[in-house]
């Protein structure tokens, strides 16, 4: 090295090596591309690899939240979630059979009110390996409308003329009554079965009376009641009205379900000459409930799954 006039002047080999130095940390400075492979083994809709830009720094390159960045490569879901809701029982069974795998369980809320079926097709595994649980179908059973009107309308009061109207409204889900039906609820209730036609001809002669007011009403031995009515306009001239104890209905609780059988306790009171009227479904959440449960087995035959009375977690 020479100096001249105060200044510094480098002979060629150093000033070649002060250069190399100044790229090296040039170079230093500069952000790099790195490939991460493997990618795809992380999960479903992950690429096999991904580029990471690698940041300079003292501590040597370093990329912050990398799950950050492979999210945003990300080209198809994490995972199925999500509930889909079906209108009946085969498409129930068949949404099932076409998403189910090893660890899907299906579920049943069988007692009233909202009884369902929920498939949770990412249930837990045998093994006891968690999972989410977020993939789910679920079938709401779709009750009818005359089964809603009979269940609104159970152990409620009812003027004459409005039950003789409810009877003629619901005529066609008048059923007549086996004879083991007869037996058995002849003998519990201590009261006569009556017949489609004899509670149509009920309804027809509580609607003659209407405005009439009970002279008269008894209990038979028969176990059929007895009313007698008093016409203001007939000089206190009175009809007799047969009332039976018990009877039947037969309809469709559910939408795509098969009927049920349902007896019905039919009761009147008197007071001040008025007649009020109330009729009450025998055990029809039970009748439900094993409705439901038929259909519960039906599925887990037919999807092959394991079903439980109940719910899952979470949700």
């Amino acid at each position: 090295m020479a100096s001249s006039q105060g200044h510094t002047t480098l002979v060629s080999g150093e000033a070649e090596a002060i250069q190399k130095v100044a790229d090296l940390a040039t170079a230093g400075q500069k952000p790099t591309v790195e490939w991460i492979d493997g990618i795809d083994a992380l999960g479903a809709g992950l690429p096999e690899s991904i580029p990471v830009l690698m940041q300079a720094g003292s501590g040597g390159g370093r990329v912050a939240d990398l799950r950050t960045l492979i999210e945003a490569y990300r080209i198809g879901p994490a995972r199925r979630t999500g509930t889909a809701r079906v209108t009946t029982l085969e498409a129930f069974i068949a949404l099932v059979n076409r998403h189910k795998d090893d660890g899907s369980a299906i579920f049943a809320k069988t007692d009233w009110p909202g009884p369902s079926l929920t498939a949770v097709i990412d249930y837990h595994d045998e093994d006891n390996t968690p999972r989410h649980g977020e993939h789910r179908v679920a079938y709401a059973f779709p009750v009818t409308p005359e089964f809603r009107a009979w269940i609104e309308g159970n152990d409620t009061k009812m003027a004459q003329g409005e039950f003789a109207q409810f009877l003629e409204e619901h005529a066609a889900e008048l059923a007549a009554p086996y004879d083991a039906e007869v037996n058995t609820y002849e003998r519990l209730f201590r009261a006569k079965f009556a017949t489609p036609n004899e509670l149509i001809d009920l309804a027809r002669s509580l609607e003659i009376h209407v405005n009439a007011q009970v002279k008269n009403a008894v209990r038979l031995q028969s176990g059929e009641g007895e009313v007698v009515f008093r016409e203001e306009h007939v000089n206190g001239a009175g009809e007799r009205v047969t009332v039976p104890g018990v009877f039947m209905i037969a309809l469709r609780a559910f939408v795509d379900g098969e009927a049920v059988r349902i007896p019905a306790r039919l009761r009147y009171r008197v007071s001040g000459g008025a007649i009020t009227w109330t009729y009450v479904l025998y055990r029809w959440e039970d009748e439900l409930r094993s409705r439901v449960q038929h259909d519960l087995m039906r599925a887990a035959e037919e999807t092959g799954l394991p079903s439980y009375e109940g719910a899952p977690e979470g949700r």
